[in-house]
């Protein structure tokens, strides 16, 4: 489409080996202006608790740590600030302050004489999370460069983490849309592109895909088995993910006994998780759950520091198509699956001897973004581990009407077509800087 891109880059990750130009993001945000982030999240949970009389956004706060002095004071910190800037007259004052510490950073005068250097005609965020964006976002606006971010993932808005404040945004579809304008309605409704996400992409691309024996060749997959996958969450979504997985290998082993059928388990952990904690699972039911770790390239001991791979989506790929169903607790691999014409199971039980007592499958399914199901009919629900063996049985034997409604959740919160995203992405593109040439 004739557009140049460079990433500038502040990740730990060398892009210029995928093929990439990039410049590295040197420097980082100042330590006040984290704290107002901070505030500003918090902030803005008791303010969407306040306005949508709903207690469910106090359920997006994590304790902070009190490991030491410096936290504690830290702590105290954001608390006033939150106190001070309660409310939307208030988040206005935070959200401008945010900025204005950034600008006597000088982490913002590198952005700034980078962007003066380089002259580019658009800066996209392709997250709005991160604090780090504040100040090239910044910068770029005041050099009247045109910003904008796209929401990270489908969950996001009600969490409050939308900490950029660029001209324009990138949406899944209308659903999200409206959810945008709804917690920052003073969005220009106008300055918002719903183009989907790209993450589904690759579920489209012919070429990923392996045929069923060398699929599961190249995974030790035994050729006589059927396999359901089993997708592992992170640590803070599931803490008690190793007792689902053994849950669910205790129904299969049960279904096979009986002749029912001859499954197995395919176990792909979640990228990010780098726990011991399904060791013990994975050793008791060998012959049973093969783990088939995902192909990202670690950097760091943090989640930030994962990178996928161009291999990691083919793994992903053949692993919707080769297996049967998908089992998880909660996750957006509904989606992925119901691309492929495949059913989910949600995990919705507490297991017994919990890892943390706080912690419910409740808490999880509490969560606005679940909201969106349309039926509630778009998952098999596994409300106690002896629902497992039948409710998974049964869907295996007759799937079609769980699957066309898991398709149709898909529809309200990604815009159809989805393999066109990218594209979409790039014609809004466009279309900022025809809407900036006419302002000018």
């Amino acid at each position: 489409m004739g557009w140049e891109v460079i990433f500038w880059n502040q990740t730990p990750f060398d892009l210029t080996e995928l093929g990439y130009q990039e410049i590295k993001l040197e420097g980082k945000p100042r330590a006040y202006t984290d704290l107002l982030k901070r505030a500003k999240i918090s902030a803005e949970l008791d303010y969407f608790k306040e306005k949508f009389d709903d207690q469910v956004y106090q359920s997006y706060k994590f304790p902070s740590s009190n490991k030491n002095i410096k936290s504690k004071i830290k702590n105290a910190i954001v608390t006033q600030f939150t106190k001070t800037y309660r409310g939307e007259k208030g988040l206005q004052k935070l959200r401008g302050k945010l900025k204005t510490s950034e600008r006597k950073s000088v982490f913002y005068k590198h952005c700034k004489d980078v962007l003066e250097r380089e002259k580019p005609d658009f800066i996209f965020c392709t997250n709005q999370r991160p604090v780090n964006a504040i100040a090239p976002l910044t910068a770029a606006q005041n050099l009247e460069i045109p910003t904008a971010t796209f929401i990270f993932s489908w969950d996001n808005l009600p969490k409050a983490t939308m900490i950029v404040e660029p001209e324009f945004y990138f949406v899944w579809s209308d659903y999200m849309k409206e959810e945008l304008i709804n917690y920052y309605p003073f969005i220009n409704s106008d300055h918002i592109f719903i183009t989907g996400s790209p993450q589904f992409e690759p579920h489209f691309n012919l070429k990923l895909r392996r045929t069923r024996e060398e699929f599961f060749g190249e995974n030790n997959l035994d050729l006589t088995r059927e396999f359901i996958c089993f997708s592992g969450d992170d640590k803070t979504t599931s803490p008690d993910d190793a007792h689902y997985l053994q849950d669910v290998a205790e129904a299969i082993e049960s279904l096979n006994k009986d002749g029912e059928t001859k499954l197995g388990i395919l176990f792909r952990r979640c990228p990010v998780d780098f726990s011991d904690r399904y060791d013990t699972v994975l050793e008791k039911y060998k012959d049973l759950i093969v783990p088939v770790a995902p192909k990202w390239k670690q950097v760091g001991g943090s989640w930030n520091a994962v990178l996928p791979t161009q291999e990691d989506l083919g793994l992903q790929v053949n692993t919707i198509l080769h297996t049967k169903a998908v089992i998880n607790l909660g996750s957006s691999m509904v989606f992925d699956f119901a691309v492929f014409d495949k059913p989910c199971l949600y995990l919705h039980y507490n297991v017994e001897n919990k890892n943390d007592e706080s912690w419910s499958s409740k808490k999880v399914y509490d969560f606005v973004h679940f909201r969106s199901m349309p039926t509630g009919k778009e998952v098999i629900w596994l409300r106690s581990k002896n629902e497992i063996g039948p409710k998974l049985k049964a869907v295996l034997e007759n799937s079609h009407k769980t699957v066309e409604e898991a398709k149709d959740w898909l529809k309200k919160i990604n815009l159809s077509p989805a393999e066109k995203a990218s594209k979409k992405i790039w014609d809004g593109i466009d279309e900022i800087l025809k809407i900036k040439i006419t302002e000018f």
